[in-house]
Protein backbone atom coordinates (compact mmCIF):
# COMPACT_ATOMS: atom_id res chain seq x y z
CA UNK A 1 0.00 0.00 0.00
CA UNK A 2 1.06 3.62 -0.60
CA UNK A 3 1.19 6.47 1.48
CA UNK A 4 -2.04 8.49 2.24
CA UNK A 5 -1.89 11.98 1.85
CA UNK A 6 -4.14 15.06 3.02
CA UNK A 7 -6.24 16.90 1.15
CA UNK A 8 -4.31 19.80 2.32
CA UNK A 9 -1.01 17.83 0.68
CA UNK A 10 -2.74 17.35 -2.38
CA UNK A 11 -4.24 20.52 -3.19
CA UNK A 12 -1.69 22.93 -2.00
CA UNK A 13 0.75 20.81 -4.67
CA UNK A 14 -1.57 21.08 -7.55
CA UNK A 15 -1.73 24.60 -6.92
CA UNK A 16 1.72 25.09 -7.35
CA UNK A 17 1.87 23.27 -10.22
CA UNK A 18 -0.80 25.29 -11.58
CA UNK A 19 1.05 28.51 -10.37
CA UNK A 20 4.45 27.66 -11.75
CA UNK A 21 3.65 25.60 -14.66
CA UNK A 22 7.45 24.93 -16.08
CA UNK A 23 9.16 25.42 -13.57
CA UNK A 24 9.28 21.76 -11.44
CA UNK A 25 11.82 19.60 -12.52
CA UNK A 26 11.97 15.90 -12.29
CA UNK A 27 13.77 14.80 -8.92
CA UNK A 28 12.82 15.58 -5.29
CA UNK A 29 15.65 17.71 -4.99
CA UNK A 30 16.06 19.70 -7.63
CA UNK A 31 12.53 20.28 -6.88
CA UNK A 32 13.00 21.09 -2.89
CA UNK A 33 15.95 23.93 -3.99
CA UNK A 34 13.04 25.32 -5.82
CA UNK A 35 10.76 25.88 -3.18
CA UNK A 36 13.27 27.26 -0.73
CA UNK A 37 14.06 29.13 -3.54
CA UNK A 38 10.39 30.93 -3.86
CA UNK A 39 10.20 30.38 -0.39
CA UNK A 40 6.77 28.81 -0.08
CA UNK A 41 6.91 27.40 2.90
CA UNK A 42 8.31 27.65 6.24
CA UNK A 43 7.90 24.30 7.92
CA UNK A 44 10.48 21.54 6.68
CA UNK A 45 8.31 18.49 7.24
CA UNK A 46 5.62 19.90 5.04
CA UNK A 47 7.73 21.14 2.29
CA UNK A 48 8.88 17.58 1.75
CA UNK A 49 5.50 16.13 2.49
CA UNK A 50 4.14 18.51 -0.65
CA UNK A 51 7.47 18.60 -3.14
CA UNK A 52 7.09 14.73 -2.91
CA UNK A 53 3.78 14.31 -4.12
CA UNK A 54 4.45 17.04 -6.63
CA UNK A 55 6.98 15.32 -8.06
CA UNK A 56 5.24 12.11 -8.06
CA UNK A 57 2.34 13.94 -9.65
CA UNK A 58 4.48 15.33 -12.24
CA UNK A 59 6.64 11.46 -12.76
CA UNK A 60 3.46 9.99 -13.39
CA UNK A 61 1.79 12.84 -16.05
CA UNK A 62 5.39 12.25 -18.44
CA UNK A 63 5.04 8.73 -18.60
Amino acid sequence: MGKIRTKEIKNAALELIERYPGKWKKTFEENKKIANELNLFTEKKARNKVIGYLTRKLARAKK
